[in-house]
């Protein structure tokens, strides 16, 4: 039975899935745009840091007043309508709450919602890539310590992936590797803030009027999201990142399979089953031809002759070898998609992309030289960037994670393009989120072979 048929079938019986959502952004404003039009699922509540900016977005999204007027979660849940409330902590913890969202963008928030989802016994759809990288192999052990699931967003591209490569594993092919497309150049590295709008083709007008975040943007293109969601992927699908970081390799949708094959093949790859990103545009700025920007991809080998004829007989586009193929989602539509996750935890007990053993790490790399007394200032920021790396690497070089390169202030010179250290910055270890990645790495030194002893996380 289908996910829709198994919703309607909860509605028929009055047992809707019960839902809160932290966050009311972009992700969450889309999501709040299909809830009331899916059967089966009532949106409980809507917990923000602003509840006049969540009422805000629910006015944006088609919402009438009445359905967001309840005035506390007992009558959200008696009356049908959904509650606007600024404390997410008793959101989770209330018994008319079954599945909680974290749609808030921020790693510590993350983290936090997650304890305590898992303390009250909820599962819960981690949109925040950022603490799903910095800390979620950790939060997954949680999770399942608790008896609840710890899924990834549909409609995210992480999840889209996984859900590709889940596709070619259950048919018996090998994934040799998955990913996304963006646009990249070399120099978004160093982007800033400043600088963020011109890479674009953004002119002033355009700019001032839409609701554009500089940082943010600019945290997609420098690099820091990418690896941040391929991080997550490898994280889920058991794959290996780079051990330099992502290439970023200019490549369309019809060469995905000549491209991203190992070395010996005449590919771009120095190994198998890796993650990687391509570009949709060529290093002199031309644009790639049927370039895959806003999608996800997986390239798999045929293995044997049989299966490889199979593949020219069903056309798929292969490389010239015939052996290896791809597959492709051109789009994604992000929150709109989310609901595939509600359902999938609610009606099949599944996650939607489920992280497993920690493979990808995201260090904080210095965009240019920086000096002692620094602050540093995240994502997208003017300081450093997220580049991908195994996790072994990132405990062997004790390397900051860009997830808590916030507000920290540099206790140490770093040259450009180096990794900042945990040894570079003057941080709280009593700060929950710096505790839980602290205790995340001792957990799984040893099993990297790298020796450790695990700290209590609480």
């Amino acid at each position: 039975m289908s996910l829709f048929a198994k919703l309607q079938r909860r509605a028929q019986e009055g047992r809707p899935v019960r839902v809160g959502l932290i966050g009311a952004g972009k992700f969450g404003s889309m999501y709040l745009s299909q809830a009331p039009r899916t059967p089966g699922i009532h949106l409980i509540a809507v917990a923000d840091l602003s509840p006049d900016r969540a009422r805000q977005s629910l006015r944006r999204v088609g919402w009438e007043e009445a359905r967001f007027a309840a005035r506390g979660m007992e009558a959200a849940a008696q009356g049908g309508t959904t509650f606007v409330t600024e404390d997410a902590d008793a959101m989770i913890a209330s018994p008319f709450v079954d599945i909680v969202i974290d749609a808030t963008g921020s790693p510590a928030a993350g983290i936090r919602h997650a304890l305590k989802a898992f303390t009250a016994g909820k599962h819960i759809v981690m949109v925040n890539v950022e603490a799903d990288v910095l800390a979620g192999p950790l939060l997954a052990r949680k999770a399942a310590e608790a008896g609840v699931i710890y899924s990834m967003a549909s409609g995210d591209q992480p999840a889209l992936i996984a859900e590709l490569v889940d596709w070619a594993r259950t048919i018996g092919l090998e994934v040799i590797c998955a990913g996304k497309g963006t646009k990249y150049l070399p120099a978004y590295h160093a982007s800033t803030p400043d600088t963020v709008w011109g890479h674009y083709g953004f002119s002033e007008s355009q700019v001032a009027g839409g609701d554009f975040n500089p940082q943010m943007f600019n945290s997609f293109l420098d690099g820091t999201k990418s690896a941040l969601e391929m991080a997550a992927v490898a994280n889920a699908c058991g794959l290996t990142p780079p051990r330099d970081g992502l290439a970023f390799p200019p490549c369309g949708v019809d060469d995905l399979p000549s491209v991203l094959r190992p070395v010996a093949d005449g590919g771009c790859l120095t190994e198998r089953g890796t993650v990687e990103v391509v570009s949709s545009v060529e290093r002199d700025g031309r644009p790639v031809f049927r370039d895959l920007r806003w999608g996800v991809y997986a390239v798999f080998e045929a293995p044997s002759p049989y299966v490889r004829d199979c593949f020219a007989q069903y056309g798929l586009k292969t490389d010239a070898s015939g052996r290896y193929a791809a597959t492709y989602k051109p789009y994604h539509l992000i929150g709109l998609e989310l609901g595939i996750s509600v359902a999938s935890i609610a009606v099949r007990g599944e996650a939607t992309g489920a992280t497993g053993d920690w493979r990808g790490d995201v260090v904080a790399t210095a965009k240019r030289a920086l000096k002692a007394g620094e602050r540093l200032d995240g994502e997208g920021g003017f300081t450093v960037y997220g580049k991908l790396v195994p996790a072994a690497d990132s405990l062997a070089q004790d390397a900051l994670p860009i997830g808590l390169a916030h507000d920290m202030v540099l206790k140490t010179d770093v040259p450009a393009g180096h990794p900042v250290r945990w040894s570079d910055v003057a941080f709280d270890d009593g700060q929950e989120a710096i505790r839980v990645r602290r205790a995340m790495e001792d957990v799984f030194r040893g099993a990297l072979g790298l020796g450790g002893v695990a700290r209590q996380v609480g």
